[in-house]
This record gives structure tokens, C-alpha cells and sequence, in this order.
């Protein structure tokens, strides 16, 4: 029994520390809103684009139409750390090239790494959320579109009070998963030297050499706000989800409840 106890112990004290674990988990939340800030900006900014590029699939523009499907196709062809590397080195080519071509004096140096990572994410959720935004715009029924423009809406018009309403009704719980997905990519930030929780992580983990305690409290972060993602996911279905008019008459006192309640 003592035997077994001190094996315990020596586990608890020197192979692994859970002590390790609570005091990593304030220093990593430090930089939460690094994480937070990259997938927000990049989802909306993704968001706004992709939209874009769905309504020039969906009317077919010339030209854009073709361009915008090849570059749909390179992004989701390719891994999101090699479309990093790209931006990384590419901007910095791109400016370098301007200054050669104008005659402009861009400060290749002082380019921000935020602004290599939010290039990268808001295209890459552009490319994916593009097919699921087209999707769902597709889903709406014609025949209210057709009516909303016998009334003389313009596109603009239909698009902002008729098809976008209901489409985002079926395009809520895949653009959900996208963010989740978005969250959790942000973890690759760290290859653009942005200090995001990730590498916060391993910053941390090198000055202590604790590291699977510093990653497990890394992953109950990304757990716990996983699951906050989640249930406010759930609220959004629920607030923008159409009702049954059918079921909805049936259990909000229609005919069939007040003659029911008569008996």
C-alpha cells in the first residue's frame, strides 16, 4: 500500500502536475482576445465575401464568374498553413513589386503579422461559406421572388428583405461550424508571428517544460468556448427558425384548442 502510494504521489508531483494545468490556464486566457479578435474579423470580412462571390456564381457575370470559381477551387484545394506561407511572402513581394513599379515608398517591414493572418482566414472562410451561402440564397422559394419584384423591389431590394431573411434560416447551423472551425484554425496564427493562445502555449510550456499540461489547459479553453459557441448557435435557430403556421394555429389556440377547450 505505501508502495502504491508513492508511486501516486511521484505521478501526481513529478510526471504530471495539475497544479500546472490552473496556473496556465489565467496566462493563456491573457491573450483570448487576440484569438477572439482573429476570428471575428476574419468571419465577418469572409462572410461579406463570400456572399459576394455567390451572387456572381448565382448570376453568372462574365468573366468574374470563372475567376471567382478557380480561385473557390485553389482555396479549397489547398491546406490553410500553406495558404499562410503564401500571404506571408506574398504581400511583402506584392508592395516590393509597387515600389519598383510607382516609384512608392511602402515600409515592406512595417506591415503588420495580424494583417498576413486576417487576409488568410477571411479568404479562406470566402472560398468555403461562398458554396453555403449559394446553397441556401438557392433554397428560397422563387415564387417570392418573383412577387417581391412584381411589386417593383429592385435586386438590392429583394436580396435584403426577402431572400437573405429566409436563406439565413438554412444557412445558420453550416456557417455555425464554420466559426467553430475558424476558432480552432486561429491556432495556426502563430506561423504569421502573431501571439494568439496557441503560442502563447508554447511559450509558456518552454519556460516550464510542463507541456502536456500546458496543452490540456489550452484544449479546455478551446472546449469551453466550443460549447459557448454552440449554445448560442442553438439560440440563433431558434430566434430566426420559421414556425409550422399549421402547428403554430394548432398549439396557439386555433380552432381545433378552442374546441377542445369547450368540451
Amino acid at each position: 500500500m505505501e508502495n502504491e502510494r508513492g508511486r501516486n504521489v511521484n505521478f501526481m508531483g513529478e510526471i504530471f502536475d495539475i497544479n500546472a494545468v490552473f496556473t496556465s490556464i489565467p496566462r493563456l486566457l491573457e491573450v483570448l482576445p487576440v484569438s477572439l479578435q482573429i476570428t471575428a474579423i476574419s468571419m465577418i470580412v469572409g462572410l461579406v465575401f463570400a456572399l459576394l462571390f455567390a451572387i456572381i456564381r448565382m448570376k453568372k457575370v462574365p468573366v468574374l464568374s470563372q475567376l471567382v470559381t478557380v480561385f473557390i477551387s485553389f482555396i479549397r484545394g489547398t491546406p490553410i498553413i500553406v495558404q499562410l506561407y503564401l500571404t506571408y511572402n506574398g504581400i511583402p513581394l506584392l508592395l516590393k513589386f509597387i515600389n519598383q513599379q510607382y516609384g512608392t515608398d511602402y515600409n515592406i517591414n512595417a506591415v503588420p503579422a495580424m494583417l498576413f493572418v486576417l487576409v488568410t482566414f477571411a479568404f479562406n472562410e470566402a472560398a468555403y461559406n461562398s458554396e453555403t451561402i449559394r446553397a441556401a440564397l438557392q433554397s428560397v422559394n422563387k415564387g417570392q421572388i418573383e412577387a417581391a419584384e412584381s411589386l417593383g423591389m429592385t435586386y438590392l431590394q429583394v436580396l435584403r428583405r426577402v431572400i437573405v431573411p429566409e436563406a439565413l434560416v438554412v444557412a445558420i447551423p453550416p456557417l455555425g461550424n464554420a466559426l467553430i472551425g475558424l476558432l480552432k484554425g486561429t491556432s495556426l496564427a502563430f506561423v504569421a508571428g502573431v501571439i494568439e493562445m496557441t503560442a502563447q502555449g508554447k511559450i509558456i510550456a518552454g519556460s516550464t517544460f510542463r507541456f502536456f499540461e500546458v496543452y490540456l489547459a489550452l484544449a479546455i479553453i478551446y472546449w469551453v468556448m466550443t460549447i459557448i459557441i454552440e449554445q448560442i448557435l442553438r439560440y440563433l435557430e431558434k430566434r430566426f427558425s420559421i414556425p409550422d403556421p399549421v402547428q403554430q394555429t394548432i398549439n396557439g389556440g386555433g380552432w381545433f384548442n378552442w374546441g377542445r377547450r369547450g368540451i
